[in-house]
């Protein structure tokens, strides 16, 4: 008797195990569970790919700033020379004129020509 109990146990027990392995196998094979598959494996790709890029970037920069050293110790140059200052744009307006078809210019400090301004809006 107690042989016919164990082995229908152990019958029962394989069933419902069978059972709930196809049954997750199966949701895993709906269009909605690939496709939200599909798209976590991309993020992560995005993601590793992205921490690659900026690793090399990194490497990159490190690399650039010990060849420039070496430039400067084979050239002579110690220290880094002063960039000039930022140039700066000036805009000069006439607001005591009447006729609007006549266009602005704009004054550069670096250079005596002056340029006109292209405002898309300034005909309407």
């Amino acid at each position: 008797m107690f042989r016919r109990t164990f082995w229908f146990t152990t019958g029962v027990a394989a069933g419902v195990w069978a059972t709930t392995k196809v049954n997750r196998k199966l949701k895993q094979l709906t269009p909605e569970s690939l496709a939200a598959t599909a798209a976590n494996k991309a993020l992560e790709t995005g993601q590793r790919l992205k921490d690659r890029a900026v690793g090399f970037a990194l490497d990159v920069r490190d690399n650039m700033a010990v060849r420039e050293a070496e430039l400067g110790e084979a050239l002579g140059i110690h220290e880094n020379p002063e960039l000039p200052a930022p140039r700066q744009y000036t805009a000069i307006e006439n607001h005591h004129s009447t006729n609007r078809s006549t266009p602005k210019y704009i004054e550069t400090s670096f250079t005596s020509q002056a340029k006109y301004s292209y405002n898309r809006n300034e005909d309407h």
